[in-house]
């Protein structure tokens, strides 16, 4: 059983020997938790990583990164736009949604 569930864990994740790409860092593990699980919903298979492990190679550079295979990072980063921008437009409704109510109240 445990056999079984290693090998499924690596078939979950690209193979780390592959060109892999970054498609998305941000200081917030909760955000990129959330958009490794767009892409996983996609079908693209990602990979999560702390920025913390090339502070030497790029000082400064911190929070998590998710990296894709090369031949899906377009796709990757085309969906990732489109939920950050569905997801401002929703803002942006709720916030107008709230001024309208507050005019109808006074």
């Amino acid at each position: 059983m445990a056999e079984q569930s290693s090998a499924m864990t690596e078939n979950e994740r690209p193979n780390p020997n592959e060109k892999l790409v970054k498609v998305f860092d941000t200081e917030q593990e909760s955000e990129a938790m959330i958009v490794k699980g767009l892409l996983e919903s996609a079908g693209i298979e990602s990979d999560l990583k702390s920025g913390s492990f090339v502070q030497d190679a790029f000082p400064g550079l911190g929070g998590m990164i998710i990296l894709v295979r090369a031949e899906d990072a377009d796709r990757a980063r085309s969906l990732i736009t489109e939920s950050s921008q569905s997801a401002l437009a929703d803002e942006s409704a709720d916030g107008a949604d709230s001024a309208d109510e507050d005019v109808t109240k006074g």
